[in-house]
């Protein structure tokens, strides 16, 4: 402003200033919602892409498609499943040993023994919902007239013992052959051999177990391996220094490579929705018949992710866990629609640490094992089909049958696959376990891509909650050691101080006859003069 005969006159550079300064605001605003475009687009696109799915997957359920059809059709998803399983052996194994390696033994020690006791108390929690539920809810009540064959569903296979299952699992954490470990697993079979005659000529036969391997990776097994490997490449020092930037590097580039593909999900995670509405034959029919169990399994899931899981993490952390959360949509989006822990290890890596600023170290250690031992949605599932299935055969649970429903859901999720469809062979185990009959597991088989897909999103997220848990107690033991070096400093300097002049405080003059103590006059006096 300035005044020109008497006269306040606008100034007219000051009113080109206020135009500049409007087209920035104008332009910051702009900026803001590219540069959001630009950071979440990954996750719009994701997003996108399962709701495009399911459209997709209406309108070609009403063209009839062949069986060839509907295999070329889910083809672009398959390509999609294919890339991230093909990643998860180098990914699991290389970010096992670095991260092992990167940590102190004593560090290591107690974020496992954190971890493991992490995982074993919220998959417990997740066991004690998923009964409570089924029990409240009670979804086999009065569905006496549901079975397979109304649905006309094939009937699946399960003849494993209980005893079997559980010593395959200690077989898989040690495998013979670790080459074979990376395509193959070991599983109990049985086979009946002749042992003679009874006193009529009858032929006695005996069921003998019989060890085989079917195609599938032993995940469990390389994760044991991974991590004892990286912890003996720690013990070796400057000899290992190589081989653990070996793996750091191997696993650096892996990342690379899933940032890649990470861009293929939301086109492949289209098909692998509209392929999966596509395929069932009467998608109403089975809903109606099975909706309270759908509905109990999907609530537990909710409790748990929803209210369970953010509780633990803001009580250890003091943190806002929906913002932790956050950003993790993307992994969320594909496990959703892959319904695999495994398939999803990857984005989860990939976002943990870079939206939420988890250290490498922590991440690349615990999320693997997490992805393998960590199933709280699967434990949750199982558990309401357990009942369910009681239910539906009219059979009483006593108590000690639901204690070891829980028991066996939660040791059993351990191993787990961390497939599609992995936790209908876990029930199996529970249901020998308490004596109930395992012909009705084709309903659960029906219905199970509904209820996997809400039981890996609440798997991943727990591990993921985990990996923001370790990395807190990990800062706050880092800032105690920083603070216990800085007061270490501190006591260095009084003791020479106090050498020097006797006229101190009677702490630290205490201090330095003790240490004083344990010198040589000559050492002392040294101390005194490069002091002074």
């Amino acid at each position: 402003m300035e005044k020109k005969n008497g006269h306040t006159m606008t100034d007219s550079v000051s009113t080109d200033d206020i135009l500049e300064k409007n087209g920035k605001k104008k332009k910051s605003c702009k900026d803001k919602l590219m540069r959001f475009l630009n950071r979440n687009m990954l996750v719009i696109m994701t997003v996108s892409g399962v709701l495009v799915g399911v459209g997709l997957g209406m309108m070609v359920r009403n063209m009839n498609l062949t069986r060839a059809q509907m295999t070329y059709f889910a083809f672009p998803g398959e390509m999609l499943l294919r890339m991230l399983k093909m990643i998860i052996l180098p990914l699991v194994v290389c970010s096992l040993i670095s991260g092992a390696a990167s940590l102190d033994t004593r560090s290591l020690g107690k974020l496992g023994g954190i971890a493991v006791s992490y995982f074993l108390v919220t998959t417990l929690i997740a066991s004690g919902i998923g009964v409570s539920l089924a029990f409240i809810i009670k979804p086999g009540v009065g569905a006496g007239a549901l079975n397979t064959n109304n649905l006309g569903l094939e009937s699946v296979n399960t003849n494993k013992e209980t005893t079997d299952s559980f010593l395959d699992l200690a077989r898989n954490l040690f495998p013979a052959n670790l080459v074979a470990a990376a395509f193959r697993s070991y599983a109990t079979d049985y086979k009946m051999v002749a042992v003679g005659n009874d006193t009529n000529g009858t032929i006695l036969y005996q069921k003998v177990p019989v060890g085989t391997e079917p195609d599938g990776m032993n995940i469990l097994g390389l994760v044991l391996f991974a991590m004892v490997f990286g912890v003996a490449l720690r013990k070796l020092g400057e000899e290992g220094e190589e081989l653990i930037r070996f793996f750091n590097a191997f696993n650096e580039a892996t990342m690379v490579l899933v940032s890649w593909i990470m861009w293929y999900v939301p086109f492949g995670i289209m098909f692998l929705v509209g392929s999966k509405i596509v395929e069932m034959e009467d998608v109403v029919l089975l809903v109606t018949s099975l909706g309270k169990y759908i509905f109990a399994s999907v609530l537990g899931h909710i409790i748990h992710g929803g209210v369970i899981l953010p509780l633990i993490y803001f009580g250890f952390t003091r943190k806002n866990p929906f913002s932790f959360l956050s950003g993790l949509i993307t992994p969320f989006t594909t496990a959703f629609a892959t319904c695999s822990s495994s398939a999803t290890l990857p984005s989860m890596m990939k976002c943990v640490e870079e939206n939420n600023g988890v250290d490498k170290r922590i991440s690349r250690f615990i999320l693997p094992i997490g992805a393998t031992v960590n199933m709280d949605g699967a434990a949750i599932f199982q558990c309401v089909a357990a009942v369910f299935i009681a239910q539906l055969n009219n059979i009483e649970l006593n108590a000690g049958q639901i204690f070891t429903i829980l028991v066996t859901a939660t040791a059993s999720s351990v191993g787990a696959a961390g497939i599609p469809a992995g936790g209908i062979i876990t029930i199996a185990i529970i249901l020998e376990a308490i004596g109930l009959p395992t012909n009705d597991l084709s309903l659960m088989l029906a219905v199970d891509w509904i209820v996997d897909r809400t039981t890996t999103v609440v798997n991943v997220e727990g591990d993921a909650l985990g990996a923001g848990i370790l990395h807190h107690i990990n800062q706050q033991e880092m800032k105690k050691q920083h603070l216990g070096e800085e007061l270490a400093e501190v006591l260095v300097e009084a003791v020479a101080n106090t050498q020097a002049d006797e006229e101190t405080s009677p702490l630290v003059t205490h201090q330095t006859l003790g240490s004083a103590g344990d010198q040589s006059p000559r050492e002392s006096a040294e101390a005194i003069e490069s002091v002074l």
